[in-house]
């Protein structure tokens, strides 16, 4: 599976639940969805609040692939190709000097 078939389920997923219709309590504004990504990451980190162990793994994957599933559509509903920016981030990022 790739990054267009993870978009693609992840699309299937939010329209099942009723969330890009114009009345949905969960409006999928690209605000929004901004907004609920970094919530998200937040809750990764208090995986490593206290002690930098992490004690439940899956608990960290979950909260891993949240942010992964409100990255990928927020890129996707920004029209971003979000490999693209990735590959053009690394090509640059290479260039850099640190």
């Amino acid at each position: 599976m790739d990054i267009q078939d993870l978009t693609q389920r992840m699309h299937e997923f939010v329209k099942e639940k009723g969330w890009y219709e114009e009345d949905s309590p969960r409006p999928q504004a690209l605000r929004n969805l901004a907004i609920s990504l970094c919530l998200e990451a937040g809750e990764v980190l208090e995986h490593f609040q206290w002690d930098g162990e992490v004690e439940n793994d899956s608990a960290l994957a979950g909260e891993l692939a949240d942010v992964a599933l409100y990255l990928l559509q927020l890129a996707s509903l920004a029209n971003i190709d979000l490999e693209e920016a990735i590959l053009e981030k690394l090509e640059k990022n290479h260039r850099r000097d640190w």
